[in-house]
């Protein structure tokens, strides 16, 4: 039985709240155990449109479940998406307060900064590398607000894909002439290193994770924008975060970033 619209606008609430408030909630698929993943992107909908009456505007979108052990984990064989909010961006200088999480990890990631609108269906690689205006390195922070990250597919789509907040790092590159799925990427964490990857990681090039992004987003009728980062998906593992933590993350040919939680 299809979610009505009550269920969706409470569901959205719940979730809204929960973000505010730095609070866990119960798995959305315990409360509505038949959601569909359709269903599920409309309580994220919900939800961002809340965030929107409240004054931020969407910067961006972030890619999420890029890698297959992670798709064979939720059983999936698709990624998910999220949208980038203007209160979720933070500078390297920043400190990033860390009593507005509830369970936060770090990823390290390849943004996009798009010069052109993108819209699906039947977005290629080669499209999204002509609509880029550069690529640079980032940090996303993720954090369910379901408790103990006890998720299925559905619960992440409406909790925003997990999205909290990102950091992109410098300097700004031209995308002609880097090798995104080789470049490599080292994190560190207080210094000590705790993880590698390469670009080859995300659907086995960032830009087919673009492509896959602008193509998902056109059988919804939405585009990505000109002016809009896109976070491509993480090329390592996926790191808890405590109060306190300083990460760095460089990626071979792009660049390199950092940043310090209170």
């Amino acid at each position: 039985m299809s979610l009505n619209k009550t269920t969706i606008n409470d569901l959205g609430k719940q979730l809204y709240d929960a973000w505010e408030n730095a609070v866990q909630i119960p798995p959305i698929t315990e409360v509505a155990p038949d959601i569909t993943i359709k269903e599920a992107y409309q309580v994220q909908l919900n939800m961002i449109n809340r965030r929107l009456v409240e004054g931020e505007s969407i910067v961006g979108k972030k890619i999420g479940i890029t890698a297959k052990a992670v798709m064979s984990m939720l059983g999936v064989n698709q990624p998910d998406f999220g949208h980038l909010m203007s209160g979720m961006e933070f500078k390297e200088s920043q400190t990033i307060p860390f009593n507005t999480f509830c369970q936060p990890k770090g990823e390290g990631e390849i943004a996009f900064l798009l010069k052109k609108d993108l819209t699906g269906p039947g977005v290629t690689a080669d499209q999204v590398m002509a609509a880029t205006d550069c690529v640079l390195p980032a940090f996303e922070i993720v954090d369910s607000r379901i408790e103990n990250w006890n998720i299925k597919i559905q619960d992440t789509v409406a909790d925003n894909a997990s999205a909290a907040a990102f950091v992109l790092g410098s300097p700004q590159r031209s995308i002609k002439g880097i090798d995104l799925a080789t470049c490599g990427m080292v994190l560190k964490k207080n210094g000590e290193i705790i993880g590698t990857g390469a670009g080859a990681a995300t659907l086995d090039h960032p830009l087919n994770a673009v492509a896959w992004l602008a193509n998902m987003l056109g059988s919804l009728g939405m585009s990505l924008k000109a002016g809009e980062v896109i976070l491509s998906g993480s090329l390592s593992i996926m790191f808890p975060i405590h109060s306190g933590d300083t990460l760095e993350m460089e990626i071979g040919g792009i660049g390199k970033t950092i940043c310090h939680f209170n």
